[in-house]
């Protein structure tokens, strides 16, 4: 591992300047540090996250080119509005988030294992029990089939992970916060970094520079509506009501 700046957990929260990350690999900034609402929150506003495996030291991140969802930005495929309307799900906000967070953390199929450490997923347990970390779960009748979880700050909406046990679980759950940002003003949606999946679903890279000057200024919780509202900005987008359209 390359020489990196050693931030020490008992003292105040502070990280070095995000032109700092390394280029190789891409964006890693620091280690050390601690996982507490404090430092977690700094680091978000700021652009940062922590990303490390078990038995690594805490190691925080700031790549570049970033990649964000732009609010109401998804793209919604024809065959996801098909399978919304043979297979009706609702969607709920904050309803089971030690579920969701579970489900992120079991491994996926071709995985040895997963970055969701006890210690990481104890500190976003904390962060939403107070306010800031929030779920979107995507329910068939009471079956837990699909969801994510992201830490909300001012009008950005920073997505850590999701998960999938029916085909069009996560596409859903993402849907849903990329409503609950265009209804609500939000200024991005934080996907960290590239994937050819979130790409598919319309999100994009843009440099650290951009990403920065669309960063909280104010360190506030985000303010989550209610999950019947939710559900009514879902189905405009996968079932809207038009009379006279027959979709084939």
């Amino acid at each position: 591992m390359p020489q990196l700046i050693w931030l020490e957990p008992d003292q105040p929260p502070e990280f070095p300047p995000t032109w700092a990350a390394l280029d190789h690999p891409n964006g890693l900034l620091a280690a050390g540090g601690d996982l507490t609402p404090p430092w977690l929150l700094l680091a978000y506003q700021r652009g940062i996250f922590p990303w490390f495996n078990e038995g690594e030291p805490i190691l925080w991140w700031s790549p570049s080119p970033r990649m964000i969802l732009e609010p109401g930005g998804m793209h919604v495929s024809r065959s996801l509005k098909k399978t919304y309307r043979r297979h009706p799900v609702t969607v709920s906000l904050n309803r089971a988030f030690s579920d969701v967070i579970q489900a992120c953390q079991e491994p996926r199929e071709g995985q040895p294992g997963t970055w969701i450490t006890e210690d990481m997923r104890d500190a976003y347990e904390h962060l939403h029990q107070t306010g800031w970390a929030h779920s979107v779960e995507v329910w068939s009748g009471d079956e837990l089939v699909g969801g994510l979880y992201g830490i909300g700050i001012d009008r950005v909406f920073y997505g850590e992970s999701m998960f999938s046990r029916r085909t069009g679980g996560s596409k859903i759950a993402l849907l849903a916060v990329s409503e609950w940002a265009r209804n609500r003003g939000m200024t991005m949606i934080d996907c960290q970094v590239y994937n050819d999946h979130l790409s598919s679903l319309g999100a994009h890279e843009i440099d650290r520079r951009r990403f920065e000057q669309r960063l909280p200024r104010e360190t506030a919780p985000i303010q989550p509506p209610d999950s019947q509202l939710l559900n009514e900005w879902v189905r405009q987008r996968l079932d809207p009501p038009v009379e006279g359209h027959h979709e084939k």
